[in-house]
């Protein structure tokens, strides 16, 4: 069955190479077609919270409370039937001095998992028509710069009839980008700390585990 993909990105970690940052860096992606069920089920809950008093804006991961948490992976456990995720997963100390600009470094990784997914859904999933949505991109001083390097490399590699959009939004503005949010916190854990305890809810949905294992290369992630 042909029809559009939406697919919302999220990352994890920080640019810091040094031995003060994140031992990881992480993008993670969820791929879902309209209607999104899940989405219903956000919508209502969070209009609950706010008619007990709960004034929830938007779903945040880290910021939830234990309990906003634990329902909201609920809901999207209930619906990984109507969901794939895919990551890419960079253990920082394996990357080159020459790929530690941040623009460049986050540019890149970009590109790598958007091509990878891309060709999945276009080939096995049959979708005619690509739409990516990323939260805002985190380096703010750059974000033109990134922008052009992303959509410029893509439309290098991508085949000329592959029809693809790519947008920046705040994850305050559409639910995809806050389940992305959620799934990408829990896959940060099991990695960044060891955790597989939300990682295990969303797993049945996980399609593409991408490993980077140096500056050049990726592999798949034995799970």
């Amino acid at each position: 069955m042909t029809g559009s993909t939406y697919i919302f990105f999220d990352e994890a970690g920080n640019f810091d190479f040094s031995s003060n940052g994140t031992q990881f860096f992480l993008l993670t992606c969820v791929s879902m077609r309209r209607p999104f069920p899940v989405v219903k089920e956000l919508d209502n809950y969070k209009h609950e919270c706010i008619e007990n008093n709960v004034n929830l804006e938007y779903f945040h991961c880290y910021n939830d409370s234990k309990k906003v948490r634990r329902i909201v992976f609920d809901f999207i456990a209930a619906h990984l039937d109507s969901l794939s995720i895919d990551y890419l997963v960079v253990e920082k100390a394996a990357i080159t001095a020459e790929l530690q600009n941040e623009v460049r470094f986050y540019s890149e990784m970009l590109v790598r998992l958007i091509h990878h997914i891309v060709h999945i859904e276009v080939n096995s999933a049959n979708a005619d028509q690509i739409i990516v949505i990323t939260d805002t991109i985190p380096i703010n001083r750059k974000r033109r710069t990134v922008e052009k390097t992303v959509r410029t490399t893509l439309a290098k590699m991508l085949p000329t009839d592959v029809k693809y959009r790519i947008l920046h939004h705040q994850s305050r503005s559409h639910y995809g980008l806050q389940i992305a949010d959620y799934c990408c916190w829990a896959v940060f854990r099991k990695w960044q700390i060891g955790d597989h305890t939300w990682y295990d809810r969303i797993k049945p949905a996980i399609r593409t585990e991408l490993q980077v294992v140096n500056s050049r290369a990726e592999r798949p992630h034995k799970k």
